[in-house]
């Protein structure tokens, strides 16, 4: 962009710079997005993330220094899963979700741990007075905990209390208030949230302090934003939840540092969030209560195994049209399923509504709950319970086939130790070594959709 000009247009999705007004981004493809915004005069100079004193030179890889001090534990187990064992010196976390959700209540917890554990920690807040902050924190009693608060929108001068106090440990609540004198647009603008960011994350790489963004979210469910903000940090955080329902669920979208698609699953309370620890007998509260229309499955969400319970109602449609409505998976895939039921299964559901739900609000779309989710349907279907301590794993193919899934021994162990007693799945290749282990519990292989209520009933 031509550093002349007063006036630029930039793409409010993901921060692409124009000369004039354009409808439609070229890069990103959204529509009336591309605002106006002044440029301040100023030459800009960018960031580095090394220091300016001299050239940089090329390395080999065996030259490089690697940096031996462990992580740094946040007093949340789940938390520190979640980060890859711990927080790296020098990470640059963006933390989205909801609004309501916790993100800043979950935080102010975590710098109270930190404190505890003899860490130096300053919570920077643009959105809520000192007393407000003192006032949440008496709430969740970590009013004595020693973190520091600062009130500060300037990107200028928290730089300049930060290298003045030095902490380890910084929170930024939100990136959205914060701004830079150097630049006119307002805070929460493109630009700002771009460059306040970039200068947020050269003190961290050049300090080694670990520096946590608060961030808002869209309609859509995205971070508020440029895209590029997603690609300067370190790690991606989701906070997600339902106000229905007590349960939060810490999701890694992007980690440099671990494995990405961990979650870590927390209740709210009236003093905060708390970690749970046994999440499948979280979400399998009528385990001994066998009801018409449920089923019970593991699903993989990143290296843990959650046991959930999916419900469903099917009941003779009162309309021309009859209904298909699902939660916690996608309405298209359950649409799928029951056409594979109609055609191979030996049902007809033409007539009927058919209502799906899991149990406790969660989303999964991973394949392995296909035959879980048509073991529910049949038994809405006829009318007949399941069997106690049995659960199901497979992946329905258009063709009535039923194929394994990933990790079949992680689920299999999850359903063991939960004292499950059988459990229907596929039929399994020469080669597969979770079939022939010994996990407690009879497994019953199903080739055919076709076969499946000869099993159940």
């Amino acid at each position: 962009m031509n550093k002349k000009s007063k006036v630029a247009f930039v793409c409010n999705n993901c921060g692409q710079d124009y000369t004039k007004w354009h409808g439609k981004c070229d890069n990103c493809g959204s529509w009336d997005s591309i605002t106006e915004i002044k440029v301040s005069s100023k030459n800009s100079r960018g960031f580095r993330l090394q220091d300016e004193s001299g050239l940089q030179k090329p390395k080999y890889l065996s030259e490089c220094s690697i940096d031996t001090a462990p992580r740094i534990k946040s007093g949340f187990s789940e938390i520190d899963r979640v980060l890859g064992g711990g927080m790296v010196r020098g990470a640059f976390i963006l933390l989205g979700g909801d609004p309501g959700i916790g993100k800043s209540t979950l935080l102010l917890q975590l710098t109270a741990r930190l404190a505890g554990l003899s860490q130096k920690v300053m919570y920077i807040t643009g959105e809520e007075s000192a007393e407000q902050v003192s006032m949440r924190a008496r709430r969740l009693h970590c009013a004595d905990a020693e973190v520091q608060i600062l009130t500060e929108t300037s990107v200028e001068s928290i730089l300049t209390v930060l290298k003045e106090h030095s902490p380890s440990i910084v929170v930024i609540d939100s990136i959205q208030t914060i701004f830079t004198e150097e630049l006119d647009s307002a805070p929460g603008s493109v630009t700002q949230i771009r460059e306040s960011s970039a200068m947020l994350l050269r003190h961290a790489k050049s300090t080694g302090t670990v520096v946590f963004l608060i961030g808002h979210v869209t309609k859509d469910g995205s971070i508020a934003g440029p895209r590029v903000l997603e690609h300067m940090v370190d790690t991606v955080l989701y906070f997600e939840g339902d106000s229905s329902y007590q349960y939060r669920i810490m999701r890694a979208v992007k980690n440099r540092f671990g494995p990405s698609g961990e979650l870590a699953l927390m209740t709210m309370a009236d003093s905060g969030l708390k970690e749970i620890s046994d999440t499948s007998e979280f979400f399998l509260a009528n385990r001994n209560q066998p009801q018409i229309g449920t089923a019970v499955t593991p699903a993989v969400e990143g290296s843990r195994v959650l046991v959930i319970e999916l419900q469903s109602l099917v009941n003779r449609s009162h309309f021309g049209l009859p209904q298909r409505v699902a939660s916690g998976i996608n309405p298209r895939k359950l649409a799928l399923l029951l056409a594979v039921l109609e055609r191979h299964g030996g049902i007809i559901l033409g007539d009927h509504d058919v209502f799906f739900n899991i149990a406790g609000g969660l989303t999964i779309a991973e394949p392995s709950i296909d035959l879980a989710v048509a073991a529910a349907i049949l038994s809405s279907f006829r009318n007949k319970p399941l069997r106690n301590d049995t659960a199901f794993i497979g992946e329905l193919g258009l063709g009535g086939e039923i194929r394994p899934a990933a990790n079949m021994t992680a689920r299999l162990k999850e359903l063991s130790r939960l004292g499950f007693k059988e459990c229907i799945v596929p039929k399994p290749f020469k080669s597969a070594d979770w079939f022939t282990a010994n996990y407690n519990m009879k497994l019953i292989t199903c080739d055919k959709i076709s076969n499946l209520q000869n099993i159940l009933f």
